[in-house]
């Protein structure tokens, strides 16, 4: 074998060990990016969750009920006030103990969803982030029976196809849709809701999904 024809063959056997060297690392990497991706996408979205299940407290401790109209709750956090309560001794108990509440103020039931965030709209309660175009979360009310009892209820959701429709950074449209397929099928598999949600219509709950992991 003539000695060029050498140099050409393992020039070639050194691209192509290179290459797939580099098809590993990224097959490796891959699912770490998409995790990474996924989690700093759904830290937000369960922020905007929280604030949706504040909100509908505060709405049914003052209407008796929750509601499934977002512009209804936007108003109402508005112009609500909710109670500043503090405990104190009951003057009538001899005992020393018993409490009982005792309101000394009142504070915007908007200040208290702010706490301390200068960047809170709230307006922007309703939209999920990351959704491209813009869309809003899922929001159901109403109530369920309990042992002859009507128990208030609801529920703000959005599936995975919303906050994760757009391809992360290195991911091609065709992998990005692939990995979100698959975290899908592996929720559905268990039973699961593929994406986020706070609250429940089949239960007296206002936890979230991601506090039942």
């Amino acid at each position: 074998m003539k000695k060029g024809l050498s140099i050409i063959i393992n020039i070639v056997l050194f691209a192509i060990i290179v290459f797939l060297a580099v098809q590993v690392v990224k097959s490796i990497q891959a699912p770490i990016k998409f995790n990474t991706e996924q989690k700093s996408r759904e830290t937000q979205v369960v922020e905007r969750l929280i604030d949706i299940r504040n909100a509908e407290v505060h709405f049914k401790n003052v209407n008796g009920q929750y509601t499934a109209n977002f512009d209804s709750l936007i108003a109402f956090c508005q112009t609500a006030e909710i109670p500043i309560v503090k405990m104190i001794p009951d003057p009538t108990d001899t005992t020393f103990t018993r409490t009982i509440n005792d309101t000394i103020g009142y504070v915007m039931v908007m200040d208290s969803l702010k706490a301390g965030r200068d960047n809170f709209n709230i307006n922007d309660i309703k939209f999920v982030p990351f959704s491209q175009p813009q869309q809003k979360f899922e929001l159901e009310a109403g109530t369920i029976s309990r042992n002859g009892i009507n128990i208030p209820v609801f529920e703000a959701r959005t599936p995975y196809e919303v906050y994760l429709a757009n391809p992360g950074a290195d991911f091609s449209e065709k992998e990005w849709k692939q990995r979100v397929d698959n975290a899908k099928a592996e929720k559905e598999s268990i039973n699961r809701y593929a994406g986020l949600k706070v609250g429940s219509m089949e239960e007296a709950t206002t936890d979230g999904n991601w506090e039942k992991l």
